[in-house]
């Protein structure tokens, strides 16, 4: 590619050699990107000494041809070669030609080459064959592979290259080697921006531009890299202090190339919105969503309706017509008309309008929890070729940057399923050329410019000519009255009919004339077959009463559970039979249509069929109150399992002491990685099994599965969904007058709420946890209430009360015998001593509060990583950097491994206040880049305002002070809008650096 990054010359003499045969030296390996080594196979080869090694790398380094004795001499001492300088070359000649053999190492006219068995033998040449196959990749557009050939290629360096290797032309090599190595990561990072890996390449980018200070085309890349990751002040902060720095280094200006994007920035320029790419390059294919699901082969009918669409499909796509909306509905919401059918049938022949793609979603509109449009634009941003770091946290600024997204393609959108108006709206496309179709029960008339279209049942003619396809035409025309008969007794309804069409098309032994009478008994269809939804359970009445009574007690009682799916260890919980019991009869279900297999181990229903599953269950098991058992077994088999995860994660801990346990085993795990994908994998399903448990004889156990299920909100991942479950029960309970699952519930809410930031809230169910569990003596609410109370008061810069909560916590959790809990006091109030200015004492509370773990649990858990964080802390602030940093590491491995997005992003943060501390501003700034990068949407505001305020000093450290200001700038804005006393020290900060 012209202008890509390539090796740069190294000096030639004399003439190129003519080919040479292949030595037979297969396994040999040679390494100069790093230092000087040689393999055979596996088994490394003795190199020798520095002068030696120094030797085999001017000879491997001439690709083959021959060196002379004197041009070697000269490679090896320069002009201070000793006198015995030709016997001394010969000698490290002939031992290198016993280690490589004589095929290898060849003498001639009186020189020296080293003949490779194959050229990918040297690590040089692979990295140069990589790199031209990426250069390749890239010319022909496959942005992808080229950025993972490149990353390969400087994968090959394993440090400095001719690491230890004396002599001048060693030197000169390096220095080389160095260049283009330099030159690949510009080109690696520059594909990065390309690809949409703005925020990813910040970070990096930071940390080189720390190292090569004056290297201008690094500072370019990270402006960019921040202007398109939303830091625009940033950007422009970056190029003042390269300015600055080119002025005070070498008296000189910025290269035109990056004044010129320091104007473009300044402008807002659209055109560094998008990835760019060199002019003589094609430019990269869009991301082209093609999600509609199949049509169906026998569509029949609907004429009038198809043609009436796609001619205002036609006129949207036109480049002279307006783009439009457009909704399909039922006008009574008559679920099985046949809506999806119908858009999915007119959206694939509307395909060719819409080049630039489709996109399709099921907006579970007619199930109890629709999907929520952030969800859904989230999912749209990614089809379209946004990468998640890209991809906004607020639903307004999702719908703001899809519809940018859109601007200047023709796209379709089929929204199926869409409960109301309002979940449509934020997912329509805002400019011409674009359309959307839209299916739903109601009819949207509030959507502002919407073409409505009132979906009906089919007509008697194309309800048998549905029939007839599927079914077949020689068996209908047989029996051509008991095919009407069938028809009529499904209402005309599409979804009824095919059901009813495809069983009978699966049964060769039956005659349609048997249908038609199975479907004459009332007994086996509902009355209200012509009116509303009902017509729907009609339709799947037909499949329910064929199914043996075990598959039919499964299918209903499964259908109570409001997870979006369920597991097959779950469902054999809530079916009270074995596993291998279970499946079968699950599976046979999945046969039957009536439920599918979501992935290999877990099942869903269609909302509506879920619906119809529950009318069942209501109508066939409530009075035997089968229903409540049903749910009780499965609340039960998520508590147990649950626990035992939280059993693996903090061993000791006296909270598994305390649970309301039910009669039904749970999953056992000998795996702490298996434990942890169980509960993240389940997480659905538990909250929402805690969230329907509002009968009195559940509170206890549901709050008591939120208590040990509290991973799910500390990791980030599910802290919406936590709030609301534990929302829910804290309503139920009151309701109830069940001060225990009350009390539970709110000191886990407290925990959740301060994870993400809110403080002045977590205190407050804190509080009201106290209030309602302390007359009860509940020991989880009297211990683990006043400990969150002190770490919100520790936050907010409240010690003494902090100091009084955490003696509170402390008596509680000795009353208690709880060690681990005593440990945790132990670790905040040395935070607290730490804040006081009380080091040697918090140093010593720190390593108390580990010892005590540490006699109790094994080294890996998550617990001893607090305490470890904790000491670390302390450390720091006592001065022992060194012992900081390992005891910090060593924390940071642990909330990796257990997926703790928090602690992760806040070890990081702290390993970044030490370096700051170590004078190390480089690596701070890099640890606190990563930091920013971890808590993305976890932790709030405040951290994120400590994390830019550290980041700014580590900036400022590496001569970016304008970037530095601003950082200090938006934490200060956090600092100050919270009202915190962190805003005082960032004023000092800002007023010690004045804006250049």
């Amino acid at each position: 590619m012209d202008g890509g990054p390539r090796v740069p010359e190294q000096r030639r003499s004399g003439t190129p050699e003519e080919a040479v045969p292949t030595a037979p030296a297969s396994g040999l390996r040679f390494q100069v990107l790093g230092p000087v080594h040689a393999w055979r196979g596996s088994e490394p080869l003795a190199a020798g000494s520095p002068q030696q090694r120094a030797l085999l790398a001017a000879l491997l380094l001439r690709e083959g041809r021959t060196a002379t004795a004197a041009e070697l001499i000269d490679a090896l001492w320069g002009e201070e070669s000793p006198s015995q300088a030709l016997a001394a070359l010969r000698t490290y000649a002939s031992r290198l030609r016993k280690v490589l053999g004589p095929d290898v190492l060849a003498s001639e006219s009186g020189g020296y080459a080293i003949r490779l068995p194959r050229r990918d033998a040297l690590d040089l040449t692979a990295a140069e064959e990589l790199w031209a196959d990426a250069e390749k990749a890239r010319q022909s557009g496959d942005l992808c592979r080229a950025r993972a050939l490149a990353r390969k290629a400087l994968g090959l360096w394993d440090g400095e290259p001719l690491a230890g290797v004396p002599g001048p032309y060693a030197e000169t090599q390096r220095a080389r080697l160095e260049e283009w190595r330099l030159q690949l990561l510009e080109a690696c990072l520059d594909m990065d921006l390309e690809q949409g890996c703005h925020a990813e390449a910040v970070s990096e980018l930071t940390a080189l531009t720390a190292a090569h200070p004056l290297r201008e085309r690094l500072r370019e890349l990270l402006m960019l890299a921040l202007y398109r990751s939303g830091r625009q002040a940033e950007a422009l902060a970056v190029y003042a202090d390269t300015r600055r720095l080119l002025a005070d280094e070498l008296g000189v200006d910025p290269r035109p190339g990056l004044a010129e994007l320091q104007q473009r920035i300044l402008r807002a320029d659209p055109g560094l919105a998008e990835p760019s790419a060199p002019a003589a390059e094609p430019a990269a294919a869009p991301v082209r969503p093609a999600q509609l699901p199949a049509t169906v082969p026998d569509f029949t009918g609907r004429a009038s309706f198809v043609r009436e669409l796609s001619e205002t499909l036609s006129a949207a796509s036109s480049e002279s017509g307006a783009g439009g909306v457009m909704a399909v509905s039922a006008v009574a919401g008559i679920g099985g008309v046949g809506k999806t059918t119908l858009a999915v049938h007119v959206a694939h022949a509307a395909r060719a309008s819409f080049p630039d793609g489709q996109l399709y979603v099921d907006l579970q509109g007619a199930g109890p929890r629709a999907a929520e449009p952030e969800t859904v634009l989230g999912s749209f941003l990614r089809a379209l070729g946004t990468p998640d770091s890209a991809i906004p946290d607020s639903p307004d600024e999702r719908a703001a940057l899809y519809r940018s997204t859109l601007d200047g393609r023709r796209v379709l959108v089929l929204l199926d399923n869409a409960r109301d108006a309002a979940q449509v709206r934020p997912l329509l496309p805002g400019t011409e050329g674009c359309a959307a179709l839209v299916t739903g029960r109601v009819r949207m008339v509030d959507l502002a410019g919407a073409h409505l279209v009132d979906l009906d049942v089919m007509s008697p003619e194309e309800a048998l000519l549905l029939f007839t396809r599927i079914v077949g035409e020689e068996r209908v025309a047989a029996e051509r009255k008991a095919a009407l008969d069938v028809v009529a007794a499904c209402g005309f309804l599409p979804l009824a009919i095919r059901i009813a069409a495809s069983r009978l098309a699966a049964r060769r032994t039956w005659t349609v004339s048997v249908l038609a009478a199975k479907l004459a008994d009332e007994r086996r269809r509902l009355d209200e077959l012509q009116a509303g939804d009902l017509a729907v359970k009609a339709t799947f009445e037909l499949g329910y009463g064929q199914l043996e009574p075990a598959q039919a007690r499964a299918f209903r009682l499964l259908g109570l559970a409001d997870g979006p799916d369920i597991s097959l260890a779950a469902a054999a919980a809530v079916l009270d039979l074995a596993v291998e019991e279970a499946e079968e009869i699950l599976e046979s279900l999945v046969d039957t249509s009536l439920i599918e297999s979501a992935a290999p181990g877990r099942y869903r229903y269609h909302d509506l069929v879920r619906l119809y599953a529950r009318a069942c269950a209501e109508r066939d098991e409530l009075r035997s109150g089968n229903n409540e058992s049903a749910m009780s077994r499965l609340l039960d088999f998520y508590l147990a399992t649950a626990a035992g995860v939280y059993a693996i994660e903090r061993p000791g801990e006296r909270v598994l002491d305390h649970l309301a346990l039910g009669a039904y085993p749970g999953l056992r795990f000998s795996d702490r990685g298996q434990a942890l994908d169980w509960l993240f994998a389940e997480a659905n399903g538990i909250l929402a099994t805690a969230q329907q448990a509002a009968s009195p004889g559940m509170l206890r156990r549901a709050a008591d599965l939120l208590v040990v299920s509290a991973d799910l909100g500390e990791s980030g991942i599910s802290s919406r969904q936590c709030v609301l479950a534990l929302t829910s029960l804290i309503e139920s309970a009151q309701t109830a007058g069940d001060a225990w699952a009350e009390g539970r519930a709110r000191v886990t809410l407290s925990h959740i709420l301060e994870v993400s930031g809110q403080f002045d809230e977590s205190d407050a169910e804190a509080e009201r946890a106290l209030l309602v569990g302390t007359p009860i003596d509940d020991p989880i609410v009297c211990s683990h209430a006043p400990n969150q109370r002190a770490i919100i008061a520790l936050y907010t810069g409240r010690h003494r009360e902090a100091e009084e909560h955490l003696t509170r916590a402390l008596h509680a959790f000795q009353k208690d015998g709880n060690k681990p809990g005593e440990a945790s006091v132990l670790c905040n109030l040395s935070r607290v001593h730490l804040a006081t200015g009380r080091h040697q004492s918090a140093v010593a509370l720190a390593r108390e509060g580990l010892t005590i773990y540490e006699g109790d649990t094994s080294g890996r858990a998550l617990r001893l990583a607090n305490a470890k964080y904790a000491l670390g802390l302390a450390l720091t602030q006592a001065g022992d950097i060194t012992q900081a940093l390992a005891t910090l590491t060593e924390a940071l491995r642990v909330f990796q491994d257990a997926r703790q997005r928090l602690w992760h992003g806040m070890t990081l943060y702290r390993l970044a206040e030490v370096h700051l501390a170590d004078a190390n501003p480089a690596q701070a700034a890099a640890h606190a880049e990563q930091a920013l990068s971890v808590l993305h949407g976890i932790g709030g505001d405040w951290r994120r305002a400590n994390v830019l305020t550290t980041l700014g000093s580590g900036l400022h450290g590496i001569g970016q002070s304008g970037r530095a200001r601003v950082c200090w700038r938006e934490a200060l804005s956090i600092f100050d809008e919270r009202g915190g006393a962190e805003a005082d020290d960032v004023r000092r900060l800002l007023s010690a650096v004045p804006a250049s």
